[in-house]
């Protein structure tokens, strides 16, 4: 199988420590094909990614792992926006003069306020906000794919349980309607299979509701933040994709999606 891992963070990120260099031979190691690194990065100072990122120190180590790992590992450059539907006018100046491959949109906060203290103020109100917030990033960003559609129970199901697909199933499919409507993915994100979560972000029901409403963009990532955990969970991604009906994986050259077959479908 042609494994690919369209989400990891290296050190690049605020929240990672983990070497490119590392992470690219680990990649290797677990008979991966293809990663892009997808960076955290934000224009507004408010966010904690704000400030972390240095372009030239990232696409240096890009160059250096592309060229050291040649016929071996596919490398891509990415990023991972937070909340790029705000702020629109400064992201397009600022990526402008940069040349990627894939760019995953996020919500991280809502008004200036981490997932978790949202959660805090409003308890399961905070799921309605965040899926609303998601619809407004699908609506205008610039983006490739979704991020961890349904990131919110990430933070929320300890406390206030797993939510109901049914409750909120209307505004989910509002916002899979119009990623739909301007070609824009959505990825399965294996993080949560490695957590007490036990489940991927987005459940199955979202992945089956975008494959039921017509929607094809489907990427596969880690989201891993260490090099020990590349390609986590990755076969049992592609095991839900197949099991979900998609017959391809989706890789992205310069921001364009390009079909991967997968095999046995």
């Amino acid at each position: 199988m042609h494994l690919m891992d369209y989400h990891h963070h290296t050190n690049n990120s605020f929240d990672s420590i983990a070497l490119m260099e590392e992470i690219c031979e680990n990649a290797i190691k677990n008979k991966i094909k293809e990663i892009c690194f997808t960076e955290h990065f934000s224009v507004n100072p408010l966010a904690p990614t704000y400030g972390h990122m240095d372009f030239d120190k990232y696409f240096d180590e890009i160059r250096y792992c592309r060229e050291k790992f040649d016929t071996q590992l596919t490398i891509k450059a990415g990023l991972e926006l937070c909340e790029p539907h705000l702020l629109m006018d400064t992201y397009k100046e600022t990526l402008q003069r940069f040349t990627l491959d894939f760019i995953l949109g996020s919500v991280h906060n809502i008004n200036n306020q981490k997932l978790r203290l949202v959660l805090k103020e409003k308890g399961q109100q905070a799921y309605q906000l965040y899926f609303e917030e998601l619809y407004q990033m699908v609506s205008y960003a610039d983006i490739d794919v979704i991020a961890h559609l349904d990131l919110m129970k990430r933070y929320a199901y300890k406390e206030y349980g797993l939510y109901s697909f049914h409750e909120y199933q209307e505004v989910i499919q509002q916002v899979l309607k119009k990623a739909i409507e301007r070609n824009i993915g959505i990825e399965i994100n294996t993080s949560g299979l490695r957590a007490s979560l036990k489940q991927a972000l987005p459940s199955m029901k979202i992945i089956q509701l975008y494959k039921d409403l017509g929607g094809e963009i489907l990427t596969i990532g880690s989201d891993s933040h260490t090099a020990d955990s590349v390609g986590a969970n990755l076969n049992e991604a592609y095991a839900l994709a197949k099991q979900c009906g998609f017959k391809y994986i989706y890789k992205f050259e310069k921001r364009k999606p390009l079909a991967v077959k997968l095999s046995g479908v």
